[in-house]
């Protein structure tokens, strides 16, 4: 009997593969196509939410290999138009994983996209990015301005959860020189 095997799924399965081997490698966990941010462990989402050196370089590796542009090597030597792109996508994800982090310390309640892979946002980034942009990310009911969050417009609610970015990478910071 033979098998058929879809090559739009066979070769989505491959830059998977391809995309997370230096993640594999560098953070001695196991990620897939279904990985969610609440999937990694939090010593990697600090290394990643830091933002710094080398965790920018293997944000770019996994969008740039999922995009088939190369490795994060090369970001450097890709034409400007899909540095746009890769960049577009690393400050979206990299929002993601701050958010995520800020959830874990109990910050936020949720934040738009948590329930998508990586892969996916990824991979679908013109479609959702815009969508989860839109939304803002809803402070924990335990948070100290939770109650002033309630009372806030879209705009305002936005502009106080990314007030708290500096405070989450501070706590990053203490966090990855504990480790």
């Amino acid at each position: 009997m033979t098998e058929v095997v879809e090559i739009g799924k066979a070769r989505v399965e491959m830059a998977v593969r391809r995309a997370y081997r230096n993640w594999r490698s560098h953070f001695k966990e196991d990620f897939g196509p279904g990985t969610h941010l609440y999937d990694i462990s939090t010593k990697t989402i600090v290394s990643l939410g830091l933002g710094k050196e080398k965790s920018t370089f293997y944000l770019f590796d996994l969008i740039m290999n999922l995009e088939n542009l190369g490795s994060g090597f090369e970001f450097s030597e890709i034409d400007p138009k899909d540095k746009m792109l890769v960049l577009d996508q690393y400050l979206f994800l990299l929002d993601r994983t701050r958010f995520e982090y800020m959830k874990r310390l109990g910050w936020l309640e949720n934040y738009p996209g948590e329930d998508i892979p990586l892969v996916d946002l990824i991979l679908d980034f013109n479609h959702l990015a815009p969508r989860l942009q839109a939304n803002t990310p809803i402070l924990s009911r335990g948070h100290d301005a939770y109650d002033r969050f309630q009372s806030m417009n879209v705009f305002e609610r936005e502009e106080l959860v990314r007030k708290l970015i500096p405070k989450a990478l501070k706590h990053m910071e203490d966090q990855s020189t504990t480790s």
